[in-house]
């Protein structure tokens, strides 16, 4: 019954409430991971994007004023990762806002010491996720990454990754698959590709992700997240049965949107360490 009249209020939106085209141009040729949609898929994430926007509310924090189109280019990205996946926005269900600084914010944290003192720390921080509550974005780093700034990296990819992470409890790097998925074989993949990636940090070597994914298995789920859809032929290079799950699980194959040479030129773009 639920299902029926959201399905109902759905078509009513999409009916009375689209994107108007104007905007949806201007977000599309704002963000390059956008542009390599075809058009079937960027129709379908003009009327998904038009629904999270009015499911969930962006606000800008003091003083930023956030223009509609800053708000269509979060919610369209954000929505990029849920594009072909059934009853997706129920993947984002649970929480109601989007809260946008105009550059990095400061928090703080509380962190034990070597002998367990525990002190406060300032971090400067470009994104936030936390279970049923915002999240928390920098204008700054959105719009940097969107200016190709960083190929790889995408701030919004990175922290709504983190959403779906936590669907199945605090986050772990492992969010609940899709029944035709193993967890073995997720498992797996991410753990070799994990161990790996610390390796050839600890000998000092140049990597093919960043080296923030080996923070621990929940940051590297959504560095990967952000590669796949960013740089999916430097992933897939690098750790095939990682882009293989991701394939699965997104129900997307990013590398196919490119052709061989754009595929080399975001190899060569990409930042390595």
């Amino acid at each position: 019954m639920f299902k029926r009249l959201r399905r109902a209020w759905q078509g009513h939106v999409l009916f009375s409430a689209k994107i108007p085209y104007p905007i949806w141009h201007r977000v599309i040729r704002a963000a390059p991971v956008l542009l390599a949609l075809d058009n079937r898929e960027a129709h379908r994430l003009r009327k998904l994007t038009s629904l999270f926007l009015r499911e969930k509310t962006i606000n800008s924090a003091g003083d930023f004023i956030l223009e509609e189109w800053m708000r269509v280019l979060i919610a369209a990205q954000a929505c990029l990762l849920i594009l072909n996946i059934d009853d997706g926005l129920e993947y984002f269900d649970g929480w109601h806002e989007v809260i946008v600084y105009p550059d990095a914010f400061k928090v703080n944290r509380l962190q034990p010491d070597s002998s367990g003192v525990v002190h406060t720390k300032d971090q400067h921080l470009a994104g936030e996720a936390w279970s049923r509550r915002p999240v928390v974005l920098s204008w700054n780093n959105i719009i940097t990454v969107a200016h190709a700034h960083e190929v790889g990296s995408n701030v919004v990819l990175h922290e709504f990754a983190h959403k779906l992470d936590m669907l199945n409890g605090p986050a772990d790097g492992l969010p609940p698959l899709h029944r035709t998925m193993r967890v073995a074989d997720w498992a797996q993949a991410f753990a070799d590709a994990y161990g790996h990636l610390g390796e050839q940090l600890a000998r000092h070597h140049r990597t093919q992700v960043d080296p923030y994914g080996a923070t621990n298995p929940v940051e590297f789920f959504a560095v990967v997240s952000e590669q796949f859809f960013e740089a999916p032929g430097s992933l897939r290079d690098a750790y095939p049965a990682v882009y293989e799950q991701l394939r699965v699980y997104y129900k997307q194959d990013p590398g196919a949107r490119f052709g061989p040479s754009e595929l080399a030129g975001e190899a060569l773009k990409h930042p390595v360490h």
